[in-house]
């Protein structure tokens, strides 16, 4: 990817500390999304979750659906919908609904399911999860091709079953894998030539997980006829800058202890190992977060471009709320401002060539520009005199 262009977003989990008013943080989720459509980023993943406390979205396509009326060009992905928790037939309806209601902004990503009590409440066994996705991602995949389907398993019965829609979006529907440190995902993603979404974490071994991951992607897509699009993978990672390195640790004693302690309790993977006395200089030493000011973040996303071993599509941010509201809506804005364009084939390459041109011969130009004044005043003085003559 010599041509570097890389996407920018976020993935909305969300998380919220068990003290706020969930109605009115679902709110600011929307207005969130609204804020970056504004800043021009170009994508929004939202997560579904049913138990925890923190993770309150329990229908990504319901959010993205009032989503859509209030935002005006930002994609709208499901980050993702757990596919062992739904009938196929019944979700892949649904999401074509909604890439009709959406006019093509939405699209469709998958996983097994996070949370295991999630899957436990429902009577689903975390042994069971993945194969449970697979099984249901094949089913999806032609039935968004337009084909009918019958398959029966142990958790689902389909017989001719055939959407009534065909996708508004053309070819298709764009799909993803949510794909950690198992290659579970880079399979299902690579043998259906649909995107990759690597989360777990932006660590070097992190980073070299995700890489072999994409490897195996390559493999499976090759093996199934498919062709591997890097823009189609997305890297998941956390940033928070602020005007200065001070300002942004400042910042994020609002929120980081509890984010990190519902990690530690109760998801699935805690960010911190014990013992961590500060997260902020932990985080950051590790790669896991950039914490600090946008040429602290560029220097982050460099790290992530460099560790992919060939470049990604998109880099998205696992929205936290480690910062107050107004902390966390300027720290988008630096991003948008001064960060982004770096990545997205350096934007203002052509305005800085434009600059030096203009100011490397600004001793011409002036001159010329005297001289052209000093003409026309020559002009009229002797026009002035001929006239009173």
């Amino acid at each position: 990817m010599s041509d570097r262009y890389l996407r920018t977003g976020i993935f909305l989990a969300p998380f919220h500390a068990l003290d706020e008013n969930p109605t009115l943080a679902l709110e600011r989720d929307m207005e969130l999304l609204q804020h970056l459509d504004r800043l021009n980023y170009h994508e929004a993943w939202i997560g579904e979750h049913h138990s925890g406390g923190f993770e309150i979205i329990a229908s990504p396509e319901m959010f993205i659906a009032a989503a859509a009326e209030r935002t005006r060009h930002i994609r709208l992905g499901t980050g993702v919908v757990s596919l062992p928790y739904h009938n196929p037939f019944m979700l892949a309806s649904r999401m074509t609904q909604l890439d009709h209601m959406t006019r093509g902004r939405a699209m469709f990503g998958v996983g097994p399911g996070a949370l295991v009590h999630d899957a436990a409440k429902i009577g689903i066994k975390a042994s069971e999860q993945r194969d449970r996705m697979n099984e249901a991602l094949d089913v999806i995949v032609e039935l968004m091709a337009g084909k009918s389907v019958t398959r029966k398993t142990d958790w689902f019965d389909l017989t001719a079953a055939q959407l009534q829609l065909p996708s508004y979006s053309q070819p298709g529907m764009e799909m993803a894998v949510a794909c950690a440190r198992s290659p579970v995902g880079a399979v299902a993603s690579g043998r259906h030539g649909i995107g990759m979404l690597s989360i777990g974490g932006t660590s070097d071994d992190a980073l070299k997980a995700h890489a072999n991951n994409w490897k195996i992607y390559t493999d499976h897509a090759r093996q199934a006829g498919k062709t591997a699009d890097r823009s189609k993978w997305r890297i998941v990672t956390f940033a928070h800058v602020a005007e200065t390195r001070e300002k942004a640790r400042e910042d994020v004693t609002f929120g980081l202890e509890r984010y990190t302690r519902y990690f530690t309790d109760v998801a699935t993977f805690p960010i911190l190992p014990p013992g961590i006395t500060d997260p902020v200089d932990f985080l950051t030493r590790e790669g896991i977060a950039c914490i600090g000011t946008p040429d602290d973040c560029i220097r982050h996303f460099e790290r992530l471009w460099q560790g992919s071993d060939g470049g990604f599509g998109a880099v998205l941010l696992l929205a936290n709320n480690w910062a107050d509201w107004p902390a966390t809506l300027r720290s988008y804005e630096l991003m948008a401002r001064f960060v982004h364009p770096h990545f997205q084939r350096t934007a203002n390459a052509l305005r800085q060539t434009s600059y030096d041109i203009a100011t490397s011969n600004r001793g011409t130009y002036s001159a010329q520009s005297q001289a052209a004044v000093e003409g026309e005043i020559a002009k009229y003085a002797a026009k002035s005199k001929r006239a009173a003559e």
